[in-house]
């Protein structure tokens, strides 16, 4: 179980969770001058082939959980960044940033953002990309593309609207404002908002939760929430159906059962 070889990121496994550290905190954890994006998107389709990995967690070394793109690099429209023809950015997004995008969307196994400080632009979107955000009290997020002349590049008006609404992301969006940690609560953007030095704990924690599943079940779970954003009800429960009939001929299916009867804490073998 090599995991994958990194340089702007830090990767731990142990048990069942998978705890990925954005490791460039001298430029903000940002995602398009390092090599942060690619590196998710590489951990992302590793833990894909790895049944052993039950959940990802995803935090940023430093003060910042993200910073996003480099506002630098935008004003000098470096090449290696945002340099070149409509074509050329074109291509540079969809082979860049994008990959990220995609590969959090299609991870098996639930993803928990462990937001440690300020998440903007494309970092905020990369939070929403995870399917629980826990936030530290000095988080802030901000949906800031509108305020660089720029738009959500990354996917996050398909995400953020799925989070709060079209209302609430629609204000987000277009006034490009930031949200501290106490409002990012009210608005569903953070599911618990703790003190930081208990931030990864409580990460953890949750974390320690879902890997106490049938892995197996915890996976064919996360498809199914998937599947339920964009198939029609009847279609939906077919599929159910299916994937129920895999649940029932497995071991842990068997296992959780008769722990329950016995009374006693389930020992799963994910098969």
């Amino acid at each position: 179980m090599t995991p994958p070889e990194l340089h702007d990121s830090v990767l731990s496994v142990e048990g069942r969770i998978a705890v990925l550290t954005m490791n460039r905190h001298e430029v903000r954890n940002e995602l398009t001058g390092t090599k942060i994006a690619a590196e998710i998107a590489q951990v992302a389709q590793w833990i894909n082939g790895h049944e052993r990995v039950s959940v990802l967690v995803l935090t940023g070394e430093g003060s910042a959980f993200s910073a996003g793109g480099n506002i630098k690099h935008m004003l000098e429209r470096e090449e290696g960044s945002f340099g070149g023809d409509v074509y050329e950015v074109q291509g540079k997004y969809r082979r860049g940033i994008q990959r990220m995008a995609q590969a959090m969307h299609a991870l098996e196994v639930p993803s928990i953002a462990a937001v440690n400080g300020p998440a903007i632009g494309a970092g905020f979107d990369l939070a929403c990309m995870c399917d629980v955000r826990i936030g530290s009290t000095e988080a802030r997020v901000a949906e800031s593309f509108l305020t660089l002349g720029l738009i959500p590049g990354d996917g996050g008006g398909w995400l953020l609207q799925r989070l709060v609404g079209w209302q609430r992301a629609a204000e987000l969006s277009f006034s490009g404002r930031t949200v501290d940690a106490a409002e990012a609560l009210r608005l569903g953007i953070f599911l618990e908002v703790v003190e930081p030095d208990d931030l990864l704990a409580r990460a953890r924690e949750i974390a320690a939760s879902f890997a106490a599943r049938p892995p197996q079940a915890v996976r064919l779970t996360k498809r199914l929430l998937r599947y339920a954003q964009r198939m029609e009800f009847r279609d939906y429960l077919d599929v159910c159906a299916m994937a129920q009939g895999m649940c029932h001929n497995t071991d842990d299916h068997i296992e959780a059962v008769t722990a329950f009867l016995e009374k006693r804490p389930p020992s799963f073998a994910g098969r």
